[in-house]
């Protein structure tokens, strides 16, 4: 039994047949598919394993400080990858681009920062050059295109995705050349890098650039804090002294941020204390502020991007035509950013009313942490959402992909993540659940790597 596609990398089109390891019980070829969807037969139809442990330990390992590695993520963070792939029509990947980009355009807009920054505190008026490394948007996908459903300025998981996507092994030719680089494997690593040294010259041109300083909260308990081991040693590999510290270690002295008796150049934050308002962070507040450190992702940056009342704003069609937003751009982010309003005493019980047809999430949520769908809501939830600062946003069922765990085939929901940097889409990835939201707690799911299937026509509304 076998699927006749077109399979497309960046730099390859492949006709061929897949043959996957299992498939559903009746014949599927490109011929009598509809059009747009064999992206959602084969994430139906389509079982493949095709995760390569030895490949992924090879990648998470690579160098020699890193033994292990690959045994504590497995036996600490089970659900953290999946064992397949998730696959999408290249008109969703284009479009998903072509998004971000235009919500890059208008957030460069005074109009637009000037909303932005109004509710936002002092530490987050003053933008130093950064534009925020690892940005991530996570959109849904519907029959009328991919549905932006937040935008996160620490969205974790690159590297983890870089490592995974290169541990694949294929059931069919196609799917060997969707996974294998045609460029040296250097080339994605160099673009990561080439991220952080961009956010360096941003704000301190051409001086030399020596440190570097991964940050988050009890970093070695996070969840991804493989992680940021890559990272460290990535920057290590370009010749950037680098560490991973609790913001507890850091110290404000003599005009200069120092953690273990040096000076911080640079600090790569993963704090989701994104305004660094809590005690323990006031070091890195005080450097930030006197511009003595360069910090990335920002204050600025949550500010602008992901502070969830901006979808309020690129949700409304009427005020972006105000602002001078093309028309061509207002029809991109017509169709993929679902309508959303800010959660008011006033406004509660018409919104208890639609509260099955919406999403509720805090204006400063992160990770899903106290987000609902409105059909899953208790009055006691209820209670809090409007006690809170929320946002209300029409609520974009995932996509689901049908897989097989110790011998049952499961439907999980996926969303898929696209990673950028300065409104250009780095690499993209899907993260597969069960439940009301991402968790990384779901057998059989995690991140899983994207495969973009060729152009078989528009998704209607396009």
């Amino acid at each position: 039994m076998s699927t006749t596609i077109t399979m497309t990398t960046t730099t390859t089109t492949t006709t061929t047949t897949i043959t996957p390891m299992s498939m559903a019980t009746e014949p599927v070829t490109a011929a009598t598919l509809p059009v747009n969807s064999s992206a959602d037969t084969l994430n139906q139809a389509c079982f493949c394993r095709t995760l390569n442990e030895t490949l992924l330990r090879e990648q998470l390992e690579g160098d020699a400080s890193l033994p292990g590695l690959m045994h504590s993520v497995l036996q600490t963070r089970p659900h953290l990858f999946s064992s397949t792939v998730v696959f999408i029509a290249s008109e969703m990947a284009q479009r998903m681009a072509e998004v971000v980009s235009a919500i890059e355009r208008v957030a460069a807009l005074p109009a637009y920062q000037a909303q932005a920054l109004a509710r936002a505190p002092a530490v987050a008026q003053t933008a130093y050059g950064p534009v925020g490394a690892c940005m991530g948007y996570d959109f849904h996908l519907s029959a009328q295109g991919p549905q932006l459903i937040e935008i996160n300025t620490n969205a974790g998981g690159l590297l983890l995705n870089v490592a995974l996507a290169r541990a694949q092994q294929s059931c069919c030719e196609a799917m060997d050349r969707a996974f294998t680089p045609h460029a040296a494997p250097e080339v994605m690593e160099k673009a990561v890098f080439g991220m952080f040294a961009s956010e360096w010259r941003r704000q301190r041109g051409d001086t030399p650039w020596r440190s570097v300083l991964i940050v988050d909260d009890t970093p070695e308990t996070q969840y991804l804090a493989p992680e940021f081991e890559l990272f460290r040693q990535l920057f290590l590999r370009h010749g950037v002294t680098a560490h991973i510290a609790d913001p507890t270690q850091l110290t404000w002295q003599g005009g200069k941020l120092w953690h273990a008796g040096a000076v911080v150049d640079m600090v790569y934050n993963r704090l989701t204390d994104f305004y660094l308002e809590e005690p323990a962070h006031q070091a890195l507040r005080q450097a930030y502020v006197a511009g003595a450190v360069v910090l990335t992702p920002d204050p600025y940056a949550h500010a602008v991007f992901a502070d969830k009342r901006n979808l309020v704003v690129l949700s409304q069609e009427a005020l972006l035509a105000e602002w001078g937003v093309s028309a061509d751009d207002r029809q991109r982010l017509q169709a993929a950013v679902p309508q959303t309003r800010v959660v008011t005493a006033q406004d509660a019980d018409a919104l208890w009313a639609q509260r099955r047809q919406l999403f509720f999430k805090p204006v400063a949520g992160y990770g899903a942490r106290a987000a609902y769908r409105g059909d899953k809501l208790t009055r006691r939830v209820w209670a809090d959402i409007l006690a809170g600062d929320f946002v209300a946003q029409a609520l974009v069922p995932p996509t689901e992909r049908l897989i097989e765990v110790d011998g049952a085939r499961t439907d999980l929901k996926f969303d898929i993540r696209a990673f950028t940097y300065n409104g250009q889409v780095q690499l993209l990835a899907a993260r597969m659940y069960a439940g009301q939201t991402t968790n990384f707690r779901t057998q059989g799911g995690g991140f899983a790597p994207v495969v973009v299937l060729p152009n078989e026509g528009k998704p209607r509304g396009f």
